[in-house]
């Protein structure tokens, strides 16, 4: 039995359906089970990472599980997993870490999973195609525009189906423990590229209005929920750990954002492109 755990977030969901689509026994966790919808043969569980004795009945009967990073329970979450008999757990984590600049939030996990005992792979992807959803979907959906303070910043959005195959690779398969696994998209685009093609997909011109920080910052706090949680970080007013960010030009900093085989290498096909993800998503912008 394979346990899940995030299994309403976007790459969790897509673990899980990757995982029944292979015929695997799977177990969908959820804070909110009446919220999430599964394949056929899916057993959904109530489970809470903040509140590790609520798993009792998740981890019953599981030696696999995928795991959602929750930094302030980790350490009783894994001994938990691991008293339970887990023998083998994938931990969704970040390509900050790979880079140094993440030490207090997904760092902490790897290393409670690391210490566990247990068979362990980090996936570590840097951009989430599926963040501009929660940015933009609202303002696309009502205006068909996009505003944004750096729309010229190329980046590396990476399809969370992606990130899911390579870990579902990492939960059936041989040869993957000890790996941390950068994923990155296939493709250098700046959100001037990624609008593009948003339109593409909707058939329809979806505008994007450059702003300042300030007032990229605004909005983002009247969208509220996680944008406006990360909206000091996600306008450059607030960084990773300040302390521990290696001394880079912005010059240097642009030049490591390279695609990354990865994904292809552990999957044996290519990464999908943000416009795939875009055609995937496309009536959540309607």
């Amino acid at each position: 039995m394979i346990l899940v755990t995030g299994a309403s977030g976007f790459v969790g969901r897509e673990v899980v359906a990757q995982l029944a689509a292979a015929g695997e026994r799977v177990r969908a966790m959820s804070r909110n089970p009446s919220r999430l919808s599964v394949p056929d043969g899916v057993e959904v569980v109530r489970g809470d990472l903040l509140e590790p004795s609520s798993m009792a009945a998740a981890l019953t009967g599981v030696d696999r599980m995928y795991l959602f990073p929750e930094p302030r329970t980790a350490v009783e979450v894994v001994a938990a997993a691991r008293a339970a008999g887990v023998e083998r757990i994938v931990t969704l984590s970040s390509g900050a870490v790979t880079a140094g600049l993440d030490t207090d939030y997904q760092y902490p996990v790897e290393q409670a999973v690391e210490a566990s005992g247990c068979e362990w792979t980090h996936l570590r992807p840097g951009e989430f195609a599926s963040n501009t959803l929660r940015l933009w979907g609202p303002s696309i959906r009502t205006e068909r525009v996009v505003r944004h303070h750096q729309p010229d910043w190329r980046g590396l959005p990476t399809h969370e189906a992606d990130i899911a195959a390579v870990g579902v690779a990492a939960l059936l398969g041989d040869g993957h423990h000890g790996r941390a696994y950068d994923l990155t998209g296939p493709e250098r685009l700046s959100p001037r590229d990624q609008v593009r093609a948003l339109s593409d997909a909707l058939g329809e011109e979806v505008r994007i209005e450059e702003v300042t920080a300030e007032r990229a910052r605004e909005l983002l706090h009247e969208l509220g929920g996680w944008a406006a949680e990360n909206a000091d970080f996600l306008t450059g007013f607030e960084s990773y750990s300040p302390s521990e960010i290696p001394d880079h030009t912005p010059e240097e900093w642009d030049a490591m954002i390279v695609p990354l085989p990865t994904v292809e290498e552990v999957t044996g096909r290519p990464a999908r492109t943000y416009a795939q993800w875009a055609r995937d998503h496309v009536g959540s912008f309607r």
